[in-house]
């Protein structure tokens, strides 16, 4: 499975309602989930009937939703039905989710759901710079190690230890690098050159989703420690609720949680001091999982507002980018120069500055390693100098040129004539109104990739949401011939 794959609202997605049933049995996933995975009309309808007294009919919902906000009410009650919150064929709370989120917003109960502290004293070193510079490192080891399997800089003067041996497998494991045939030497694939490119909270996400599917696979094979991969998901939503730079207890966590924790410290999402194992501290990588902010920024800035001038000097990169291709990026950091690369054609090397082009050339050989145009683009502006944002927003423009991304996005379709998707061909409806009425649902959801109305045939990416649409289209028919 690719890492765009690997998002978490995809891997959600794939899950079956018994095992949502499991996870939304504690307060903090059911908590995370309304925060990180709702658009803000799906957060809204569930605040709406979640302390209502009787159940919602569709009907009541038009009423409440503006007539022009249709598409947009047919998308949220899709994302709410495809993560089981509400049920298949009514605007009513499931009732684990419903329960756990009033637990969460109102307190009380003995779950231990939001974790419990430690009560044993903190040592004096251990302070926010402390574990932000703890999560930098671990985390930077990762990187610059898929880093190096690019060929683009070698691990000289990297001052990076690597990775432990867990987090290598596992970066085998999901396709990120792999070893030659003949040489045996680590190359990165075109996965590895996605993550790569993507925010750091994705990156996090990408690989604790490998961590899951790999533990279900040894545990399909009768293999591997005993864990479980619901209660470790819920162990990681848990982990996202937790207050920065606190102390809790290990004592508290049952014994597949425990289990975990050697790995959590590989991926630097936790601390546990050497000298006393009963406390944990998670770092920002882990409090910011569930963050609503763009996560490369969230963390980063996280990290620069507490360290030294230096080593925030050495951790940053603002990018400058004009419309006849030309790039200036202010950056000390090999591992973000080596990043830039992979798209750009770098001429000049400075103290704290590089700048080069973007060129047909560079663009055609980053999409041959399966780097996306979309990527490209999201990374250059999450990396846009605030000179050019305050622009952006003083003018009333994009914050990157659109002649620059336009002819982007069109060197990638030089080298792509013909995209696949997988997905469902829908047609053979016993009449054009119940094609019309389907067909639309599925536009107005965005799953819809290709239709043709002339021959009453459509193709989604998606079926799920589809089937539920048409049962209850097909029950409300039946009660309105039985009237």
């Amino acid at each position: 499975m690719s890492v765009n794959e690997n998002s978490l609202s995809q891997y959600l997605e794939h899950l079956q309602g018994t095992t949502f049933r499991k996870l939304y049995q504690q307060p903090s996933t059911a908590f995370a989930i309304f925060r990180r995975m709702l658009p803000h009309l799906a957060k809204t309808i569930v605040m709406a009937i979640l302390y209502s007294p009787t159940p919602w009919s569709q009907a009541d919902l038009d009423l409440w939703v503006k007539p022009t906000a249709h598409r947009e009410k047919d998308q949220a009650v899709a994302i709410l039905r495809s993560l089981h919150i509400i049920q298949p064929q009514s605007i009513t709370l499931t009732v684990n989710f419903r329960n756990s989120l009033r637990l969460a917003l109102e307190g009380g109960g003995d779950h231990n759901s939001f974790g419990v502290l430690s009560t044993h004293p903190i040592p004096s070193d251990i302070n926010h710079p402390f574990l932000d510079k703890y999560a930098r490192k671990k985390w930077d080891d990762i990187l610059h190690y898929v880093v190096l399997a690019t060929g683009l800089t070698d691990g000289s003067s990297s001052g990076h230890s690597g990775p432990n041996k867990s987090v290598k497998e596992l970066l085998l494991a999901g396709h990120l690098v792999e070893r030659g045939s003949f040489s045996g030497d680590l190359k990165i694939t075109h996965v590895g050159f996605s993550f790569l490119l993507q925010e750091a909270n994705a990156q996090v996400w990408a690989l604790l989703l490998l961590w899951l599917q790999a533990v279900d696979a040894a545990n399909a094979n009768g293999g591997g420690p005993a864990m479980d991969s619901v209660d470790m998901l819920s162990f990681f939503f848990m982990l996202a609720s937790l207050e920065f730079g606190r102390a809790y207890s290990t004592d508290a966590l049952t014994e597949s949680r425990r289990n975990m924790l050697p790995f959590l410290i590989d991926f630097g999402l936790i601390y546990i001091p050497q000298n006393d194992t009963s406390q944990f501290f998670p770092t920002r990588l882990a409090t910011t999982l569930t963050s609503n902010e763009t996560a490369l920024r969230s963390v980063s800035a996280g990290f620069s507002a507490i360290s030294s001038a230096a080593s925030e000097e050495q951790d940053k990169c603002t990018i400058i980018l004009e419309t006849n291709f030309r790039m200036y990026a202010y950056v000390y950091s090999p591992l973000q120069i080596a990043v830039l690369a992979l798209f750009s054609d770098l001429k000049f090397r400075f103290r704290g500055m590089v700048s080069g082009h973007l060129t047909r050339k560079s663009i055609k050989r980053a999409v041959g390693h399966g780097i996306t145009a979309d990527q490209i683009v999201s990374y250059l502006s999450s990396h846009a100098d605030e000179q050019m944002y305050r622009y952006a927003a003083a003018n009333n423009k994009p914050v990157l040129p659109p002649v620059v991304i336009d002819q982007i996005r069109l060197w990638q379709l030089d080298t792509e004539r013909i995209s696949t998707k997988d997905g469902f061909i829908f047609k053979e409806f016993d009449e054009y109104k119940e094609y019309k009425a389907v067909a639309d649902y599925a536009d107005n959801i965005g799953i819809c990739c290709w239709r043709n109305d002339k021959k009453g045939i459509f193709f989604a990416t998606k079926m799920e949401q589809i089937k539920d649409f048409m049962k209850s289209r097909k029950k409300a028919n039946e009660a309105n011939n039985n009237n």
